[in-house]
């Protein structure tokens, strides 16, 4: 993931260890060693993630009120 999504919230597309694919909204915190630091949105907790297990990213929108 590049270093261009810290301080963003992206969607992500994730192959987790035991295969399953999941759909995470994650505020990226830091890249480093590999691994993705954030804040998974709806599960309210602070992840990591494996770089090389995200298959697709996109940053979400900002919505203006």
């Amino acid at each position: 993931m590049p270093e261009r999504y810290v301080g963003r919230t992206v969607e992500m597309i994730y192959l987790d260890r035991q295969g399953r694919i999941t759909q995470r909204i994650v505020q990226v915190r830091r890249i480093q060693g590999g691994r993705v630091l954030g804040w998974d949105v709806n599960k309210r907790a602070p992840r990591s993630f494996d770089a090389d297990r995200i298959l697709a990213v996109r940053t979400v929108p900002r919505h203006v009120s």
